[in-house]
C-alpha cells in the first residue's frame, strides 16, 4: 500500500527487510548520537509490513518502525522513527504516524504507544502535537537507571 508522492516528491511505502542497512547508515547522524544499536535487523525482518520508509528521489527521507503488539491485541507500538534533517518541519513525521495509526485502527487496535528518554524534548513535543498523552518520567522503565516518558494515543 504505497502512498502517492506529496508536493515535495516524498513517497511513503511499507518497509522491506533490505531497508535495514539504509536506515542504519543514517540514523546516528539524524539523531545526533549513537542509536543504531536499538534497531537490530530483527525489527525489519519480522515487522517490515507494519513499518514505513519515506523516500524522495530514491533517497531515504524518513522511517517509522512499528508493529501490532502480539501480547496486547488492542495496542500497536512505535519503536523507532526519524525524519531526515532536510525534511523536518514538512509534516513527514506526522504523515508516517497518521498512516501507522490508520493501519492499526483498521486492524482493530485502539491505542498506539511509544516511549522516549525524558531528555528528548523534541520527541515529547512532537508526540503531544499528534494528540498523544505523555506521562513520566517513569523511573527504571527500561531497567535500572533507564527512565522513560510514555506516550499513548487513543484511536
Amino acid at each position: 500500500m504505497e502512498e502517492k508522492p506529496d508536493a515535495d516528491g516524498v513517497r511513503i511505502r511499507a518497509a522491506v527487510p533490505q531497508d535495514h542497512g539504509r536506515i542504519l547508515a543514517v540514523c546516528d547522524d539524524w539523531w545526533g548520537k549513537p542509536v543504531a544499536h536499538i534497531l537490530p535487523r530483527l525489527f525489519l525482518d519480522h515487522f517490515h509490513t507494519t513499518s514505513l520508509t519515506a523516500e524522495a528521489e530514491g533517497a531515504l527521507a524518513g522511517f517509522l518502525v512499528g508493529f501490532p503488539s502480539p501480547a496486547r491485541p488492542e495496542e500497536a507500538y512505535v519503536h523507532f522513527t526519524a525524519v531526515s534533517p532536510d525534511h523536518r518541519g514538512s509534516g513527514l513525521g506526522r504523515r508516517m504516524y497518521r498512516r501507522f495509526a490508520g493501519a492499526a485502527r483498521a486492524e482493530g487496535r485502539s491505542v498506539v504507544r511509544a516511549v522516549t528518554a525524558p531528555t528528548n524534548d523534541r520527541s515529547i513535543a512532537f508526540h503531544r502535537s499528534l494528540g498523544f498523552t505523555v506521562t513520566g518520567p517513569h523511573t527504571d522503565h527500561d531497567g535500572p537507571g533507564v527512565d522513560r516518558m510514555c506516550f499513548e494515543l487513543r484511536l
